[in-house]
């Protein structure tokens, strides 16, 4: 799929979109659905996400699917949400790399299920040498817990004499996160009208705009996703320097 050149009035989109995908439960309890009919209207909106994603020719949009905490859900819901993983990437695996589209996964995904890894690893091997949108997606993420397995690892590497303390910087400990080799994201959105991260990217964020929408993720919609860009083309980035 071809994606349309931006117009010279048109500012270039933020190179990394990342969204906290909240508030298919409400979404669901407000129509007397249960809640994993809520989980798969929302990933008819993944999808119609992608695709927007790709006409604004974004390079990379990360989704929050599954976080570290959710395992503390009921096990039917994250039964139900388990289930829906594997259905994604079943169906629409053949699409995405159709459409140049580059997968991957963050997070502890290889504690999962046997099954669903081998899905994982099979989406991204597929499209590894694709070059249009990466799409990364968190499964079984947690920020925390990614900063704590990078100082060990580099701690692990200071003891055995592979690093040195001098060697430490920056640049050098996000090599060690599960981002390694994807940029931070320039812009964070979250659905549902909640204002906070859940523990989401904290080291990535460092810098990003953040923008809250009252929308509920089923709901959301190539409009949100432009509405979300506009905003973001408002913003001032500094970068912590004074304003001109």
């Amino acid at each position: 799929m071809s994606s349309p050149s931006h117009d010279t009035d048109t500012p270039p989109p933020p190179a990394h979109v990342a969204i906290i995908m909240d508030g298919n439960g409400r979404w669901a309890k407000a129509r007397g659905l249960p809640r994993v009919a809520g989980h798969q209207r929302g990933v008819d909106a993944l999808r119609g996400v992608v695709e927007a994603g790709q006409e604004m020719e974004i390079d990379f949009l990360t989704l929050y699917a599954f976080s570290s905490e959710n395992w503390k859900r009921p096990p039917t819901e994250v039964d139900d949400l388990m289930g829906l993983l594997r259905l994604y990437l079943r169906r629409e695996l053949r699409e995405l790399h159709r459409n140049g589209v580059r997968i991957r996964f963050i997070g502890e995904w290889r504690k999962l299920a046997p099954d669903i890894v081998k899905l994982i690893e099979d989406a991204q091997n597929t499209t590894d040498a694709n070059t249009g949108l990466t799409l990364v997606i968190a499964v079984n993420y947690g920020s925390h817990r990614e900063i704590v397995e990078a100082t060990r690892t580099i701690a692990a590497a200071v003891a055995d004499g592979a690093m040195t303390l001098e060697d430490i910087d920056e640049a050098s400990f996000a090599r060690h996160l599960h981002t390694d080799g994807i940029p931070d994201p320039d812009l964070v959105i979250r659905t549902s009208g909640e204002q906070r991260l859940s523990n989401f990217l904290l080291w990535q964020a460092g810098y990003a705009e953040l923008v809250f929408m009252d929308v509920l993720w089923p709901d959301f919609t190539k409009q949100s996703l432009q509405q979300a860009v506009d905003e973001f083309h408002q913003r001032e980035r500094r970068y912590g320097a004074s304003s001109g």
